[in-house]
């Protein structure tokens, strides 16, 4: 495994995950996500439209991306990433009242995830299978 690859292709991931959250558009990311983490994903969007609330993501950039541990189980490649980012968001009722975040404030994220493939797999994607923010 090329490590500046890796980073690389975890970057992309990392802000297409996030965007497509943010949309509520799961079905654009669904090969990058393990069944579980998809799960939690629809749960949390179907949640947050049941409130009708919507969310507003503007995605910066990432500042930084770092693999912080490498492992192989089995035939199972994990890779942990710490990626540190910066996105402006906010979470809107129906009527459009600001709830949480500010449209006008840059935050910085710090988001570990960890990805997994099986190294048999001739398929060159790795999965989502875990996040903590």
């Amino acid at each position: 495994m090329q490590k500046k690859e890796f980073v690389k292709g975890a970057k992309i991931a990392y802000e297409t995950i996030i965007t497509n959250f943010a949309k509520g558009t799961l079905k654009d990311i669904k090969t990058l996500l393990d069944k579980s983490v998809y799960q939690q994903f629809e749960d949390a969007i179907k949640d947050r439209q049941s409130k009708k609330l919507s969310s507003e993501t503007t995605f910066i950039g990432i500042n930084s991306a770092e693999i912080k541990k490498h492992e192989q189980n089995k035939n199972m490649l994990e890779v942990t990433v710490e990626f540190v980012s910066e996105i402006i968001s906010c979470v809107k009722d129906k009527d459009e009242k600001i709830i949480s975040g500010d449209p006008e404030k840059v935050k910085k994220v710090l988001d570990t995830w960890k990805f997994s493939k099986d190294s048999r797999s001739s398929n060159p994607n790795w999965l989502l299978i875990d996040t903590q923010a």
